[in-house]
């Protein structure tokens, strides 16, 4: 029989189509996945480890590539390829699915939590359903919820005690508007830089100060630029072990079942090595020559108040009632 040329649509849909199928079980899927920091992280080495057990669980037929260092871009590009499909897969701090939905911001909201146990079963339980099918509506799935943990203030100025410390404090932000928001309540000069350029621009003096959590100071020798530490702990933050809906559904049921275990074994694993950093990090870092003090944190928390106000709309009641409800451990 002669055979027939497919029109470019029918051609088009059909490769679609076929690309949407589960590999069998005799294909092996190789699936990069991308994060921007440093290989000592804990991220890096709870991502190496949730590989190796993949690997192992689906007898070679899924494996993951770990990329740390931004190797596949900031966490902008990141997101964005794993909405399209470009990107297979990543960890990522929650906060910057932002751009694609703002209600991702409530995973940044100040002084949310008392502590992270709050947080855990607030992101296990449905919160993190809730934003997990918001994740959904743009191509992504979450597969668990890692930590990226208590934020701090860095900076070359003196120890920040007070609000008034970070008047005019010219300090880097993530790129994403919560934040800004945020520093600027505080009576700070917040500016957003993607944090691969964040050491030379601490470096150069384009800013007196940054803020992230212990381990993030630590591993990426920010106590060579930075002198002061200040415990202000202004946010704890998640971040999502995360994959393309693209790649996901190529996988079979049972390789999904595996990956979505040992996702679940490395949350566990990830947030114990976060928990670890804090606490032997302070001693680190002050034997690394920073200056570390605590923080009355009430203060900072009572000048953010109108954050929450704010972004009360934006969240909706559903969203801002979950957090209500965890916060108070109900």
């Amino acid at each position: 029989m002669k055979s027939v040329p497919l029109k470019p649509a029918l051609l088009t849909a059909a490769i679609t189509a076929a690309c949407a199928l589960p590999l069998s079980a005799a294909q092996a899927q190789d699936i990069k996945l991308g994060h921007v920091l440093a290989p000592t992280h804990s991220w890096n080495i709870a991502a190496e480890g949730f590989a190796k057990d993949v690997a192992k669980a689906t007898e070679g037929r899924v494996n993951f590539q770990v990329f740390p260092s931004g190797q596949l871009g900031n966490e902008k590009t990141v997101v964005e390829g794993m909405q399209i499909g470009s990107v297979p897969a990543g960890v990522i701090g929650c906060g910057s699915f932002q751009p694609l939905d703002a209600r991702f911001g409530i995973v940044e909201l100040p002084y949310s939590w008392p502590d992270r146990e709050h947080a855990y079963a607030a992101y296990d339980g449905k919160l993190g359903d809730a934003l997990e099918d918001i994740a959904d509506e743009h191509n992504m799935k979450i597969l668990s919820w890692w930590e990226n943990g208590f934020r701090h203030v860095t900076n070359n100025r003196g120890p920040i005690t007070t609000p008034e410390d970070l008047a005019g404090l010219k300090i880097r932000v993530t790129p994403d508007k919560m934040r800004l928001d945020t520093f600027t309540a505080l009576g700070s000069s917040p500016a957003p830089l993607s944090f691969g350029e964040l050491y030379s621009a601490l470096q150069q003096g384009v800013f007196d100060a940054q803020e992230n959590p212990l381990a993030i100071i630590y591993s990426s020798s920010f106590s060579e630029v930075q002198d002061y530490v200040s415990l202000t702990g202004h946010v704890w933050a998640p971040a999502c072990l995360t994959i393309s809906n693209f790649t996901w559904n190529q996988l079979s049921e049972q390789d999904q079942a595996a990956v979505q275990k040992s996702a679940d074994e490395w949350r566990d694993k990830q947030r114990a090595m976060t928990q670890k950093d804090d606490a032997e990090l302070v001693a680190k870092l002050e034997e690394a020559g920073m200056q570390v003090n605590e923080v009355d944190t009430a203060p900072f928390n009572a000048k953010v108040q109108g954050v929450w106000a704010d972004y009360a709309d934006v969240f909706g009641p559903e969203l801002m009632g979950l957090v209500e409800q965890y916060r108070k451990g109900e």
